[in-house]
């Protein structure tokens, strides 16, 4: 039997982050069997871990990895109990591995990747060797990949916190367009982590889930007007319509006709109608688009350049290159999103633990 000096008890620690006594335990029960060690304690941290498994895991953090040519993008979810967890250096160790196994495979999906190999485990066995030496539950909640096509290109911006996380892929026609876009993609990363849009254009909606927000908005902003006219404020227009997919051919150009009427009726000479049309229709643009600037991507003006909503800022970027660009994928990954977390009595806890 090999001696079980106190050099082997640190190569045992320093293999499997387990507390001293546990390794010279694991140590005297294998015969000195450093390897024999390992799995024992693998096994012990196991069954300490599955008692884990049942916590629910809602802080943790959001990486993100995006390849030095912007053509491939990679994000997870990992989530630990704790907030306290996430900011420990085994847990961010772990998230950074699991990232660029991630990015490195051609997985796409969190059961893929419990098949990967990770110093000499497949994932999930050492998922659980990690649970049971942080001493919380933690889960790969979520994984997304995006991968730009043709000319096109992708970033991602992970804010510092490491709560949100966002990945968004250009679409261009023109290779030496996409070279200059990706410090544009990251602005648009950083602009939806902040804003929260749920789609990238009005497209993804349809006329009865408009209708139903419609009802929906109306009914929030004459609430407001009410206190706005108890205060002696400006009350809130109420919007006829809500999103640019209500905005027809025909709408614009009955709108059109009334602002001209008003100008008329205001004795503006016709001749600079031409230039005072054009801002009061993007005017009635805002105001009838008030769903779209809450949900979506294009719709909601850039934080960067308020005057202009994201669908402006894309149209004029095109123009400078000579370009076509447009935003084709669209991911952002919040903590713990939908995920219904316990709360509990401090003092009751304590009171448990001491029971």
């Amino acid at each position: 039997m090999a001696e079980i000096n106190a050099q082997l008890v640190k190569q045992l620690r320093e293999m499997t982050d387990a507390g001293m006594m546990d390794c010279k335990k694991a140590l005297v029960e294998t015969q000195g069997d450093i390897n024999k060690a390992v799995e024992y304690l693998r096994e012990k941290g196991l069954s300490k871990a599955a008692k884990k498994a049942d916590r629910i895991a809602a802080e943790g953090s959001i990486s993100i990895r995006v390849s030095d040519d912007f053509k491939k993008a990679s994000m997870v979810e990992i989530n630990s109990e704790t907030d306290f967890v996430a900011k420990n250096e085994g847990f961010k160790e772990l998230s950074a591995k699991t990232i660029q196994m991630i990015q490195d495979s051609n997985i796409s999906t969190t059961e893929e990747l419990q098949t990967l190999s990770l110093e000499g485990a497949n994932f999930e066995e050492y998922l659980k060797t990690q649970i049971a030496k942080i001493g919380e539950n933690i889960v790969v909640r979520r994984i997304a990949k995006v991968a730009a096509e043709g000319c096109g290109i992708v970033n991602g911006y992970v804010h510092s916190n490491g709560r949100v996380g966002v990945i968004i892929a250009l679409k261009c026609q023109k290779q030496e367009s996409a070279k200059s876009l990706s410090e544009l993609a990251k602005n648009l990363c950083m602009h939806a982590a902040a804003m929260k849009p749920q789609v990238i254009s009005y497209h993804s909606f349809d006329l009865d889930f408009i209708k139903s927000e419609k009802t929906a908005i109306v009914a929030e902003l004459e609430k407001e007007n009410e206190e706005l006219k108890r205060l002696g404020k400006p009350l809130h227009k109420i919007p006829q319509y809500i999103s640019e997919m209500e905005l027809s051919d025909e709408v614009l150009a009955k709108q059109e006709e009334f602002l001209k009427s008003e100008l008329k009726a205001q004795g503006k000479p016709e001749a600079i109608w031409d230039k005072i049309l054009p801002g009061q229709m993007e005017r009635f643009k805002a105001d009838s688009t008030i769903l779209d600037q809450r949900l979506t991507l294009l719709g909601q003006f850039f934080v960067m350049d308020d005057k202009k909503t994201i669908a402006q800022v894309l149209t004029q970027k095109s123009k400078e290159l000579g370009d076509c660009i447009e935003v084709v994928e669209y991911i952002r990954f919040e903590l713990g999103e939908g995920i219904q977390k316990e709360t509990s009595n401090f003092a009751d806890e304590v009171k448990a633990q001491l029971g």
